[in-house]
């Protein structure tokens, strides 16, 4: 199975990447944690992008807050997806990282999540690579139908305590 990255650009983004790796090994789908930024470890950066494919990476998340560039200098170093997580940051509430990080212009693709959205990021890699992982692609599937239960079963309780006046 191909692994997954993470990348983020300081380790004050680590509490929002620990949500992706958890849901990652929810999977049991390898991945490993770098801290690369855009502005101050650029070379670094973009060697790790062009050589994750030859490290038998799928996919690529990339977190970043304030300008937000990580996802697109990752993107524009390899051809693998990339998945960025805008962070919230206590200037605009994370609103401009995620217009950097959506915002990318025609020919370097980045995915983008909500603001702090590393279960979705994570998520969204697992159905990347389940595209050629059975495996994967069924425990998808039994995910979908653990969230679909707890929901229905929230619905029975709220039911049964409003409904029955």
């Amino acid at each position: 199975m191909k692994k997954v990255a993470i990348i983020m650009g300081s380790d004050s983004d680590l509490p929002v990447a620990e949500k992706a790796a958890a849901k990652l090994a929810e999977f049991a789908v390898p991945f490993e944690v770098h801290i690369f930024s855009a502005h101050r470890t650029p070379d670094e950066a973009r060697q790790f992008a062009r050589c994750a494919r030859e490290r038998d990476f799928g996919v690529i998340i990339a977190a970043a807050g304030m300008a937000a560039h990580l996802a697109g200098a990752i993107a524009a170093n390899t051809t693998l997806p990339v998945v960025g997580i805008p962070l919230k940051s206590k200037s605009l509430d994370g609103v401009d990282a995620l217009l950097s990080t959506v915002q990318m212009p025609s020919g370097i693709p980045v995915a983008t999540v909500a603001i702090d959205g590393a279960v979705n990021a994570a998520l969204l890699s697992v159905e990347i690579l389940a595209l050629s992982d059975e495996t994967l692609a069924r425990k998808l599937d039994d995910y979908r139908a653990a969230e679909t239960e707890k929901v229905l079963a929230k619905n029975a309780a709220a039911e049964a305590r409003f409904n029955n006046i």
